[in-house]
């Protein structure tokens, strides 16, 4: 059985995580590392410190004897330096099927984060790899103010609360709007309200089995 390591920010992650791959026969081995988002705001902990902490623990995750890592932060992935990683198992960053959700089309879109210390890092990543890809794509980026701390502080009620409000506030304003979520947390909250709403949300859930499955060479069971 092949063992994906998964890399979070938060212990809240993987339950999403486990119910999204529960139908893949891989074993998954858990890391958490919230320290490293929490020092985000330390003017003293620089970029090149986040690069370096960031790929010190994805080596260590790498010895572990996992046959692929999946890192599931979009802060870690937004400031993930590919170039420097000498690990030959392959990287699945939780963004990389949602970016190419997104590719596929050229008119307006919505992407929507809670984690604001993501917002800069990701929408590079998403144009870079937009243009790796020859796309042309028109999105605007959407931040809901105070909800990421509400997350952190295991407030998931209040959080939970909040976020399917601003979706919902979001779809009615922009119907022909085609909506994502950026954050591994939104993704169960953006399924709940495509039901409520019958409107499609993309998550970086939707595509996640197809990409593992492809890194890896892992079939569904």
């Amino acid at each position: 059985m092949k063992k994906l390591g998964c890399f979070h920010a938060h212990h809240s992650n993987i339950e999403h995580i486990e119910a999204s791959l529960r139908n893949m026969d891989i074993e998954l081995l858990h890391f958490v590392d919230p320290g490293l988002d929490a020092r985000k705001n330390d003017q003293s902990f620089t970029v090149s410190d986040i690069q370096k902490k960031i790929e010190a623990t994805l080596n260590w995750i790498a010895s572990t004897g996992v046959d692929g890592i999946l890192i599931t932060c979009t802060f870690f992935t937004a400031y993930l330096n590919e170039e420097k990683l000498g690990i030959s198992i392959p990287i699945i960053k939780i963004d990389t099927p949602l970016f190419h959700k997104i590719c596929e089309k050229e008119t307006p879109q919505t992407l929507v984060f809670t984690n604001p210390e993501t917002v800069k890092g990701t929408m590079n990543q998403l144009d870079m790899f937009a243009d790796r890809h020859q796309k042309k794509i028109n999105i605007t980026p959407i931040l809901i103010e105070g909800a990421f701390e509400l997350v952190m502080k295991g407030e998931k009620e209040e959080y939970k609360r909040i976020v399917e409000e601003r979706l919902e506030n979001l779809l009615s304003e922009g119907r022909d709007t085609p909506l994502s979520v950026a954050q591994l947390s939104m993704a169960p909250l953006a399924q709940h309200v495509e039901k409520k709403t019958g409107i499609y949300i993309n998550t970086p859930l939707k595509l996640l089995q197809i990409q593992i499955r492809e890194a890896l060479n892992c079939p569904s069971i």
